[in-house]
């Protein structure tokens, strides 16, 4: 079932985290203070808007790592029900996708609990501050990449990169629901 972000919580501070990344590293927010701004990304295996634009966000972060934009995956999904959100398949999705920011397993859900994470892809964008500016979808076409007309993420990146303010209407990102233990 298709959930929608929302930007309730723009203007919050960035929600600290202790979580295991694929790569068996565990990872905290201040592994990221060199970095200008953050993209969390709430993301897992098996969701098909996840899967359509996987290949975009690693060649998002391949273009703007350089420029000081950090991408993080975050997958929270219940593993029982889903196995295929399993942190071992976590490991194999990654690999396949050659995956180049950390993708980290948020097993207990505290952190998307914590950040308010309603689908798969929630895409939070921190500026210099650690203030959230952006909650919005990637681009205006998850389906098929070359339909795409509006690059949300980028502009918005260019933008605080700038030094300016998000100037646009933020459309939310829609995706599978976040699959909750409870």
């Amino acid at each position: 079932m298709a959930a929608s972000s929302n930007i309730d919580n723009i203007g919050s501070e960035i929600i600290d985290f202790r979580l295991k990344g694929t790569d068996e590293k565990i990872y905290r927010l201040s592994d990221f203070d060199e970095f200008k701004l953050l993209v969390i990304i709430f993301m897992c295996n098996h969701c098909p808007y996840v899967k359509a634009i996987i290949d975009r966000l690693v060649k998002f972060q391949e273009t703007n790592r350089s420029r000081g934009v950090q991408l993080i995956g975050i997958n929270s999904n219940d593993p029982v029900s889903y196995p295929e959100d399993s942190f071992e398949n976590m490991k194999l999705f990654s690999e396949m996708h050659k995956i180049n920011f950390p993708y980290l397993y948020d097993e207990t859900q505290k952190t998307a609990r914590a950040y308010g994470a309603v689908c798969t892809p929630d895409i939070f964008l921190y500026g210099m501050e650690r203030i959230l500016k952006y909650r919005g979808r990637f681009d205006d076409n998850w389906k098929d990449e070359s339909a795409v007309t509006s690059k949300d993420l980028e502009k918005a990146v260019n933008l605080l990169l700038d030094g300016k303010e998000i100037d646009f209407t933020q459309i939310p990102s829609i995706g599978c629901s976040v699959k909750w233990k409870d």
